[in-house]
């Protein structure tokens, strides 16, 4: 499970490798919140309950790499850690928990604000495990 980030003259472009579509979602969001802070700076000294919901993989990605910049810039909560299940019935849904601190800042080296997911190039692959592109708009 890895994640590289792509060569981008002005947003952040994701390659994401991983074992199944859990562990994918994981490393996402991984890569989001340490394109925003240092998240090895970050404390677990509070939770803050979150989901995301999509019709398919596609939106749920979407929907996913949207929340995070969301709790991490408008709620102001540096995310050290998430627990999370995925759920699919007609859709699929993702019920979270994000442990970390409130977001300071300077301990917390904060490098760039992430201002949406796109669905632009976003690429979702399950063979012998799962590739996920996608870009963030800076």
């Amino acid at each position: 499970m890895s994640y590289k980030f792509l060569d981008h003259a002005t947003d952040a472009i994701i390659e994401v490798t991983a074992k199944n579509i859990k562990e994918a979602f994981a490393v996402a969001a991984d890569a989001e919140i340490n394109l925003t802070l240092d998240q090895d700076k970050v404390e677990e000294k509070g939770q803050m309950v979150f989901s995301a919901n999509g019709k398919d993989l596609h939106y749920l990605l979407f929907s996913w790499l949207e929340e995070i910049p969301f709790i991490l810039i408008t709620e102001g909560f540096a995310i050290k850690r998430l627990e999370f299940d995925i759920e699919k019935n007609d859709g699929y849904k993702i019920n979270a928990i994000a442990y970390g601190e409130t977001l300071d800042v300077k301990k917390h080296n904060f490098k760039v604000e992430i201002k949406a997911p796109t669905f632009y190039d976003m690429e979702i692959k399950e063979d012998d495990g799962v590739y996920m592109r996608f870009l963030l708009d800076l």
